[in-house]
C-alpha cells in the first residue's frame, strides 16, 4: 500500500524546541486493583451504569502497566525528546493521604529510569483527574478545602522521590474538566451537577496548584527542572460583535477562573459578579489568592478546537437560577460549530489557524512566561490493513492534522510567540473517558482484544519529524 503526499513544508524545528507525546494514567495504565493501587473517582464513575459509552472502564485500558518496557521501546523508536505522563495518585497513596504504596512509587521511578536510559526526558503531571475515591468520600473531593492540602502532601512526597530526574512538573491537567465537567455538568467523574460545587472545585484546584508548586520547589533537586500547570485555555471567538458579551461571560468562567488567580493573583471581578446567583465565594479565604499565585516556569496549553460563541436567544432566568447545566452562565451562552471546517471523529472542528492565533495572543498576554503545547491531537478513523503479512494502520486525516498544527505552532513562533515545544495527544489509543473506547487519538494503535501495538502512519510521520527536525512531506511510500 502506498500513500501519496498531502503537504510539503520548508519549516525547520528550531534549536531547543521540544517534541514529544503525552498520555494520562487512568487512560492507559490498567492494573486498576493491582499492586496496592486504591480506587479513584474514575474507577467509581466508570463502574456506575450509564456514565460511559458501552459501560467502558479503565480496568485494563491499554495495559501500559504490564507493557511498559515495550511502550518505552516504541517511544525510543519515535525519537521523542520528552514523554509526558501522569501519576495515579491512588497508586502511590491509595487513600490520598496517609500510607504510601511502595510498589506504586517504584512503578513510576522505574518508568522514569527507563525513559532516561533511552534519552527521553520525563514530563510529569500530578493530577490528570483521577482523584483518590477516599478523598471524595471523606472531604467531598475538590469541593473540600482539605483535598488541596492532601494534594500538597502528595506533591511533596512525589517531588522528594522523583525530583532528581524529572525535567518538567505540572500540577494539574485541565482543571476545567475536573471542576466544571465533574462537579457542575456531571459528565465526568465524580458526576456532580451543581454550579456552586463546580466553582468550589475550581478554587480548591487553584489553591492546590499553589500549595503544590511551593511543595515541589522545596523537594525537587534537579537543578534545571521546571514547574508548570497545564490549562485548556480556550480560544474564544464571538460570531458577531453582538455576541461579544456572551464571549466575555464564557471567557470568565472557562479561562479566567484559572488564569486570574494562578497567573495574575486574583479572581476577575466580572466572574464574581456573573456567578453571584450561584455562590457568595465564601470558600475563598483571605490569603488564598496569594497562595494560588505562585511563580511558575512554564505554561502548558492544550488545544483541540476553537470555541465559537453566540448569545442564546432563549435565555430563561429560572433555568439560570436552578443551575445544573454545563457551566454557570451557559443559559446565556451558546457554543456552536460553524460549517466550512473539517470535523474529527468527535465532531470537533479542525482549525489550525486558531492554534496559531491563540498562541500568539497568549504569549502577548503573558510575555515573560514560556508556553508549551502540552496536548494537541485528534480522533479519526483508522484504516487497518496488512503489508507483507504485517499489520499496518493508515490514518491520513490524523497525519494531516498533525502537519497543520505543528506548522501552526511554528508559525506562531515566527510571529513572536514564546513557544518552547509541542506534544502530540496521544502516544497510544486509550480509554477516552466518558466516550469509552470508540474514539482513537493515538499515533500508535492498540488492539483492545490482543493489546498489540501498531504504529500508525502518523507515528511514522512524527518519528521523521523528531529525527530530521524538519516538518516532513508525506511522500508516497510503504508504511509497515
Amino acid at each position: 500500500m502506498t500513500y501519496q503526499a498531502l503537504h510539503a513544508s520548508d519549516l525547520a524545528i528550531p534549536d531547543g524546541f521540544i517534541l514529544g507525546a503525552a498520555t494520562a494514567a487512568y487512560q492507559i495504565e490498567g492494573a486498576a486493583s493491582e499492586d496496592g493501587r486504591g480506587p479513584s473517582i474514575w474507577d467509581t464513575f466508570s463502574h456506575t451504569a450509564g456514565t460511559t459509552a458501552g459501560g467502558a472502564t479503565g480496568d485494563v485500558a491499554a495495559d501500559h502497566y504490564h507493557h511498559v518496557t515495550a511502550d518505552l521501546d516504541l517511544m525510543a523508536a519515535l525519537h521523542l525528546d520528552v514523554y509526558r505522563f501522569s501519576i495515579s495518585w491512588s497508586r502511590v497513596i491509595p487513600d490520598g493521604e496517609g500510607a504510601v504504596n511502595p510498589a506504586g512509587l517504584a512503578f513510576y521511578s522505574d518508568l522514569i529510569d527507563g525513559l532516561l536510559e533511552r534519552g527521553i526526558s520525563p514530563v510529569v503531571t500530578l493530577n490528570h483527574w483521577d482523584l483518590p475515591q477516599t478523598l471524595e468520600d471523606k472531604y467531598g473531593g475538590w469541593r473540600g478545602r482539605e483535598t488541596a492540602y492532601a494534594f500538597e502532601r502528595y506533591a511533596e512526597l512525589v517531588g522528594a522521590a522523583l525530583g532528581d530526574r524529572v525535567a518538567i512538573w505540572s500540577t494539574h491537567n485541565e482543571p476545567w474538566n475536573n471542576s466544571f465537567a465533574g462537579y457542575g455538568h456531571g459528565v465526568f467523574a465524580p458526576g456532580i451537577t451543581r454550579h456552586e460545587d463546580a466553582l468550589k472545585a475550581a478554587h480548591h484546584l487553584n489553591l492546590a496548584h499553589g500549595l503544590a508548586v511551593s511543595a515541589l520547589r522545596k523537594t525537587i533537586t534537579k537543578p534545571d527542572a521546571k514547574v508548570s500547570i497545564v490549562l485548556n485555555i480556550f480560544r474564544v471567538e464571538p460570531e458577531t460583535p453582538a455576541d461579544e458579551e456572551a464571549a466575555r461571560r464564557f471567557d470568565a468562567v472557562a479561562n479566567r477562573v484559572f488564569t486570574g488567580p494562578v497567573l495574575e493573583g486574583a479572581y476577575p471581578a466580572d466572574l464574581l459578579e456573573d456567578t453571584r446567583h450561584f455562590t457568595d465565594w465564601a470558600f475563598v479565604l483571605p490569603g488564598d489568592e496569594a497562595i494560588c499565585h505562585q511563580p511558575i516556569d512554564l505554561l502548558g496549553v492544550n488545544y483541540y478546537e476553537v470555541m465559537h460563541i453566540r448569545a442564546r436567544n432563549d435565555f430563561n432566568p429560572a433555568l439560570e437560577q436552578a443551575g445544573g447545566t454545563e457551566f454557570p452562565g451557559s443559559e446565556r451562552v451558546e457554543l456552536f460549530r460553524p460549517d466550512g471546517f473539517a470535523r474529527t471523529a468527535m465532531g470537533w472542528t479542525v482549525e489550525p489557524r486558531g492554534l496559531e492565533d491563540h498562541l500568539v495572543a497568549l504569549s502577548a498576554q503573558y510575555p515573560d512566561l514560556p508556553i508549551m503545547v502540552m496536548e494537541n491531537g485528534a480522533a479519526f478513523e483508522d484504516e487497518v490493513t496488512e503489508v507483507g503479512g504485517l499489520p499496518a494502520v493508515m490514518d491520513p486525516d490524523r497525519t494531516q492534522f498533525l502537519i497543520d498544527h505543528v506548522t501552526a505552532t511554528l508559525r506562531a513562533r515566527e510571529r513572536g510567540a514564546r513557544i518552547d515545544g509541542y506534544l502530540v495527544w496521544s502516544l497510544l489509543d486509550n480509554f477516552e473517558w466518558a466516550a469509552g473506547y470508540g474514539p482513537r487519538f493515538g499515533i500508535i494503535r492498540v488492539d483492545y482484544d490482543t493489546l498489540r501495538r501498531t504504529p500508525k502512519l502518523s507515528a511514522h510521520w512524527f518519528a521523521e519529524l523528531c529525527q530530521t527536525r524538519n516538518v516532513p512531506a508525506l511522500e508516497a511510500k510503504v508504511i509497515v
